[in-house]
């Protein structure tokens, strides 16, 4: 099983940046897709972005596009989310999510992290 760890998050000011970062355990990263999902308080938690194995496919949740972006690094069995243009509905908890196909890391994950906060002052 893999094993997810987030960093990156933190509080900062409407307009600003955020990069979480989420390291993977395990040797067969590369053959997995990812994603990044938020939860924010008295809120489901919701897909915001997912990245196929190679990083050739890509997909964003319309209150995202434009503003965030997702990537990876098999090297380093990481995936990054770099946040700009943050709102203040963008507050939530941020969580990185293991899929064992493109589709699964977009809604049913197979393995979560345990999640970063993010918070965005007006």
């Amino acid at each position: 099983q893999v094993q997810l760890v987030e960093s990156g998050g933190g509080l900062v000011q409407a307009g600003g940046s955020l990069r979480l970062s989420c390291a993977a355990s395990g040797r067969s990263f590369s053959s997995y897709a990812m994603g990044w999902f938020r939860q924010a308080p008295g809120k489901v938690r919701e897909p915001v972005a997912a990245i196929n194995w190679s990083g050739g496919s890509t997909y964003y949740a319309d209150s995202v596009k434009g503003r965030f972006t997702i990537s990876r690094d098999n090297a380093k069995n990481t995936v990054y989310l770099q946040m700009n243009n943050l709102k203040p509905e963008d507050t939530a908890v941020y969580y990185c999510a293991v899929g064992l196909s493109y589709v699964r890391a977009q809604s049913r994950p197979d393995s979560w992290g345990q999640g970063t906060q993010v918070t965005v002052s007006s």
